[in-house]
């Protein structure tokens, strides 16, 4: 089992060294990850640049890759034959924070887990909600283990294809983690504002900002599973077709 570590926060980023680490228990890991934060990336495909990949070490001393590119260019690299071997399996993470209800859309992390989704190869993608402006490093031990053990899981049952799963950890001690619930997408509510500034010279740029967003407490919804302490498994399909509103607009006067 050749498993792909990767992740959006770059190749320094604890969380990833976390999901290495437990990974390493379950088969072959190589890491290829971006060399700078990529967060609310998107899923993005580099065409019009050259991409660069370099030989780095995590903290730990292993040997890693690291890119130029996108998340989904690191998964696209290796999937593409830059290993000059097969990749089996991918998962993307640890998020530093969660990933929930329309991030699935801005989040770098589950668009990697997607790019392996559209050639076929299983993929995961792993994110912890811990609080903004907390002081200290993160303790990523517990989401890391959980990480393995729906791994080993998944590994076990197999994943339907054209799905990937979108999993949130609470930022819990293990021994509080309540379980794990599958859940749909619930509701993100933003809270961004548009600020804008005069640089030196007098001229007008502008700072998306705001307040960190929250969601809508519902008990079936990965962020209402979140707040009551479960781990949250999404199961995500690319095809985004509404197909409820396929025979309305078959009756409009095309």
């Amino acid at each position: 089992m050749h498993i792909l570590v990767t992740n959006d926060d770059g190749v320094t980023a604890p969380g990833l060294l976390a999901l290495a680490t437990e990974m390493r228990k379950l088969g072959k890991v190589t890491v290829l990850a971006p060399d700078r934060n990529w967060s609310a990336s998107g899923h993005v495909k580099t065409l019009e640049r050259p991409l660069r990949v370099k030989e780095t070490f995590l903290a730990d001393g292993s040997p890693a890759f690291t890119s130029d590119g996108a998340p989904s260019d690191c998964v696209a690299l290796c999937l593409l034959g830059y290993l000059g071997e097969k990749i089996d399996f991918v998962v993307s993470g640890i998020n530093p924070y969660a990933n929930l209800g329309h991030d699935v859309t801005y989040s770098g992390t589950v668009t990697a887990a997607m790019e392996a989704t559209i050639d076929n190869i299983p993929a995961l993608a792993f994110s912890l909600d811990s609080k903004e402006g907390q002081v200290g490093p993160l303790d990523y031990a517990p989401a890391a283990s959980v990480a393995r053990r729906i791994t080993e899981r998944v590994l076990a049952e197999g994943l339907p294809k054209g799905v990937l799963l979108n999993v949130n950890i609470p930022y819990l001690p293990a021994d509080e983690i309540k379980g794990v619930k599958i859940t749909r997408q619930g509701l993100r509510v933003y809270r961004d504002r548009l600020d804008r500034r005069l640089d030196p010279r007098g001229k007008p740029y502008f700072w998306i900002g705001g307040d960190s967003p929250t969601g809508v407490d519902e008990p079936d919804t990965d962020f209402g599973v979140m707040l009551a302490g479960y781990v949250s498994i999404t199961p995500l399909q690319l095809d985004l077709t509404a197909y409820q509103s396929m025979d309305g607009l078959r009756k409009w006067a095309w």
